[in-house]
């Protein structure tokens, strides 16, 4: 089934007043964001960056296939005001951890490996901690879309179930089966790494092969799905599939003020939209009074708030409630 996935709706909370066409990346950008006195702060990043990039960070397309829409949990599931799985299962390292997908569109890869490898540990008890290979499912789900060039997220969590994926951390990491081979990079900010580019960003080859010394078998590391699904875009309903079976994957509209973010909660301020981008979305919470979904992001930890943000919660703002998909591991 095909339709339109995101339809940005403007919150309550949104800036009333008329805004001005400011360049993205700019400190004109920065300064009006921060003036508007709004729920979250912008930072001074890259005034002149390669659109090219950019735009090709937002790797979700936005039309897709529909996975059939469940509810995987216990209707008397009494919910907190605020949770973050992190403190809710200690055990499970790879909550904690933050990506990058270098220049490539890879978004809908990493959301959906991030959280499938969250959720293989939650349903273990811990016993099973592995590293998801953002690799494996970029480079060889044929029907996932275009690799670097962007993809969707339903169709990687169908081929989690029908193909399984193996293990594989981040690049140059040698952890796993096959790790992410495109180099890091920082996404609009100024730090240790080379500046992320447009240029050269063709998707790696899908081998079926594990790195040199990794045992077991590329086909014996293989991780299964039992099921895959959408989640319904109540936010109630979201909250009870994060509480009870962990992160899921969720995907939204990015305008060119979410490159600046920088701390509390997003809503969309000023700027153009650019595409669609996904992410993993770990749990919820209130700040000064305003819900949010708390969600990582993968574009490393030099990137908003140590690699996370928070976003408008119960308003589908941006899409962000209409797009999620998650699974149950076998």
């Amino acid at each position: 089934m095909w339709r339109l996935a995101f339809l940005c709706v403007i919150s309550a909370l949104s800036v009333s007043w008329a805004r001005p066409r400011l360049a993205p990346l700019s400190h004109e950008m920065v300064n009006f964001i921060n003036k508007a006195n709004t729920t979250w702060k912008a930072g001074h990043n890259f005034r002149d960056v390669d659109y090219s990039y950019v735009k090709r960070l937002c790797g979700t397309l936005l039309k897709g296939p529909k996975l059939p829409v469940m509810v995987q949990y216990a209707d008397d599931v009494k919910l907190p005001t605020n949770f973050d799985p992190r403190e809710q299962w200690p055990n499970c390292p790879t909550l904690k951890e933050i990506r990058d997908q270098g220049s490539c569109g890879s978004c809908w890869a990493f959301g959906a490996a991030e959280a499938i490898s969250d959720r293989i540990c939650i349903h273990s008890n811990a016993k099973v901690s592995v590293e998801i290979s953002a690799q494996d499912l970029l480079t060889c789900c044929d029907s996932c879309g275009m690799g670097c060039n962007g993809g969707y997220p339903s169709a990687a969590w169908d081929f989690w179930n029908s193909e399984g994926l193996v293990s594989g951390g981040l690049y140059n990491s040698h952890v796993g089966c096959r790790p992410y081979t495109i180099e890091p990079c920082e996404h609009h900010v100024n730090g240790s790494r080379p500046p992320c580019s447009g240029e050269g960003g063709d998707t790696p080859n899908c081998d079926m092969a594990c790195e040199p010394g990794y045992s077991p078998s590329y086909k014996q590391d293989k991780h299964f799905g039992k099921t895959s699904y959408s989640i319904p875009s109540n936010q109630n309903d979201i909250m009870k599939e994060l509480f009870k079976n962990g992160p899921v994957e969720g995907a939204f509209t990015v305008y060119e003020d979410f490159l600046l973010y920088k701390s509390g909660v997003y809503q969309h301020v000023s700027g153009s939209a650019l595409g669609g981008h996904a992410i993993k979305i770990l749990g919820w919470g209130e700040e000064n009074g305003v819900p949010y979904w708390l969600a990582a992001n993968s574009w490393n930890t030099d990137w908003g708030d140590n690699g996370y943000f928070k976003i408008l919660r119960g308003q589908d703002h941006c899409g962000i409630e209409s797009e999620m998909v998650a699974g149950i591991p076998m």
